[in-house]
């Protein structure tokens, strides 16, 4: 997995109840663009993690 600060992480809900989640990587940590990343939720938390199958980049697309 390849991401960049200001990508987005789209995190799916794995189990009944439990709604997928957007991340904003606010840091990379790993070697060229790869894992861990450290990430900003949209309730504000920020966590240091390595994403699963469970998740999605979504590339952060510049404002014009």
């Amino acid at each position: 997995m390849h991401a960049n600060v200001g990508d987005k992480l789209l995190v799916h809900g794995r189990t009944v109840g439990h709604h997928d989640r957007v991340a904003e990587v606010v840091e990379v940590l790993g070697e060229h663009g790869g894992p861990p990343f450290r990430v900003r939720f949209e309730d504000g938390h920020e966590t240091v993690m390595s994403p699963g199958p469970d998740t999605v980049v979504r590339p952060h697309e510049p404002v014009a």
